[in-house]
């Protein structure tokens, strides 16, 4: 089934990607792409489409769910006056998944500063609009790559800030939906989870720092009283080698660079951000929208393809 593939921020290297995901998929996978087509690079083959036409259309030319954002794109320079056509492009995608007419959702980089000037956008990014979109309660963060899948607890926190954030609450509603998110969309019956400690050497039996021993130590105990299969909280610095990495199925982090350092050290091009929590499939390239590259050419499509094909592969585990 065809995968619905968002315009994102029209000045980045979203409609380069878009160029390059069909030429790169267009015998494999069936994409919908919404945007304005007049932003697409000169020479793209496109035709209008519908979820239902695109596989049949995907061969010869990128199909395409036209919109008109009434301004010509302008690389490397967001206009504030796209930022509703941008959001709108998101929220028809989730309709289009949430009727069953898509069978995923690859959301390319936007712009958060376009779509507040723009829009009043309200929310930190896609995770939270999705979230809000899908009325989930809260929606969890996931980077992931064949070689390992990495899940911050807090986000975009400032580092002073995140002891206070990372309450037990928080913690578990983290592991507990990335445990359900490993079954539902990866097809792992039993998942083996991470946990880093928040401090060097996971504290240190309290030596440095008493977060681990005070509130870390007892919710995963109370989880692993769950039946929860769970290792840590681990020091972060002996978690992620090769063969550190081959014990578990995801990482669960503390803080935003403890999570994402690993993973784009391991695969900077291939990573892939996946939204768990969602009534429906998410994925998105884990890179931003690259104005300093944007109409040279040289955007790379590696991180694009491998969310398109993880979001076939996760919409595929929830039998679409």
């Amino acid at each position: 089934m065809t995968i619905a593939l968002t315009c994102g921020e029209p000045a980045g290297i979203g409609p380069e990607l878009a160029a390059l995901v069909w030429g790169a998929l267009r015998h494999e996978l069936p994409v919908l792409w919404i945007g304005d087509p007049s932003h697409l690079p000169a020479g793209t083959p496109w035709e209008p489409a519908a979820p239902e036409t695109a596989p049949d259309i995907m061969p010869r030319a990128l199909p395409v769910l036209a919109r008109d954002f009434a301004t010509p794109r302008r690389p490397g320079a967001p206009d504030p006056a796209q930022a509703p056509h941008v959001i709108a492009a998101i929220a028809e995608a989730v309709a289009l998944e949430r009727a069953g007419r898509v069978a995923a959702l690859c959301t390319l980089p936007i712009h958060k500063q376009a779509l507040i000037d723009g829009a009043g956008f309200a929310y930190p990014g896609h995770t939270e609009y999705l979230a809000a979109l899908a009325g989930a309660r809260r929606a969890v963060m996931m980077l992931a790559c064949d070689a390992l899948r990495v899940v911050p607890a807090t986000i975009h926190v400032p580092l002073a800030e995140v002891p206070a954030a990372l309450t037990a609450a928080l913690l578990t509603d983290t592991i507990l939906i990335t445990h359900a998110a490993l079954r539902c969309d990866f097809g792992i019956a039993r998942p083996r989870l991470a946990v880093a400690g928040l401090n060097p050497h996971a504290g240190e039996g309290g030596k440095i720092g008493r977060e681990e021993q005070e509130m870390i130590v007892p919710t995963l105990d109370a989880l692993r009283a769950e039946g929860l299969d769970i290792a840590g909280p681990l020091s972060a610095d002996t978690m992620f080698h090769a063969a550190a990495r081959s014990r578990y199925d995801a990482a669960i982090c503390c803080y935003h660079d403890q999570a994402l350092i690993p993973i784009k050290t391991v695969d900077f091009a291939g990573g892939v951000n996946v939204t768990l929590g969602l009534p429906f499939v998410r994925t998105s390239p884990d890179h931003g929208t690259a104005f300093d590259i944007a109409g040279t050419g040289r955007a790379d499509p590696t991180s694009t393809l491998a969310a398109l094909r993880m979001a076939r592969a996760m919409a595929a585990a929830r039998g679409r």
